[in-house]
This record gives structure tokens, C-alpha cells and sequence, in this order.
């Protein structure tokens, strides 16, 4: 269960010095593919929501991704369970309604009037 742990932490940790070494909210910056044909994906914003986070910014971490910023809980639990060695099981209902929650974000992310407009990052 040890090595479980450390991996965990390891790729926590590993994860948010890239981050923080590569402050993706900087213009220029990586670009995703869904960007390229000018659409904001569900999970757009999300390095920069964890930058802001590792750095005390709550509401530019809101501005940058709500949604998964309110789904992160869920993955964190997700992980801990891992690392305990127990199994995650989720109810029958769970993963429909992730979805259709991403799906609806997807969707009002893109609509090009406001207020809508607002949510593209």
C-alpha cells in the first residue's frame, strides 16, 4: 500500500511543479487541439484553474473552470481510494450524469452570445 501512496504523491507532486514551472496562463503558451478549430472543451482551463489554485486564486481558478473545479473533489477522493487499496465503485446513476453535466458545459462554454460568451476561456 506504500508504493501506492508514493506513486500517488509522486504524480501530485510531479504534476504541479510543471504547473507552477510553466504558468499556462502566460500567452503563447501549450495549445490543445480543440483550440486550434476554436472550440473550448469541457476540460479547457484546467491547468490554468490548478495554477491558481496552487496559488491561492479561488475565483481565477472559477473564471478558468468551474465545473471541473467543482468535480475535482470527486477525483481527489477517487485517487485516496485508490491509494487505500479499496475499489471504486460508483452508483449506476453516476457516470450518466457526469456526463451529461460535461456535456451541457461543453455546450453552454461554446454558444457565442452572452452570457455564454463569457464562460470561453
Amino acid at each position: 500500500m506504500f508504493v501506492r501512496w508514493a506513486a500517488l504523491g509522486a504524480g501530485v507532486a510531479a504534476g504541479c511543479a510543471y504547473v507552477l514551472a510553466t504558468d499556462p496562463t502566460t500567452p503563447g503558451g501549450l495549445v490543445c487541439p480543440s483550440k486550434w478549430v476554436g472550440l473550448c472543451c469541457p476540460g479547457c482551463g484546467g491547468l490554468r484553474m490548478v495554477y491558481s489554485l496552487l496559488h491561492g486564486r479561488v475565483l481565477d481558478a472559477v473564471h478558468y473552470n468551474a465545473v471541473t473545479l467543482l468535480i475535482l473533489p470527486l477525483f481527489v477522493w477517487a485517487a485516496v481510494q485508490w491509494a487505500r487499496g479499496k475499489s471504486v465503485t460508483w452508483p449506476r446513476w453516476g457516470p450518466p450524469v457526469l456526463m451529461g453535466v460535461l456535456a451541457a458545459w461543453f455546450v453552454a462554454r461554446n454558444l457565442p452570445f452572452e452570457p455564454f460568451s463569457r464562460l470561453y476561456v
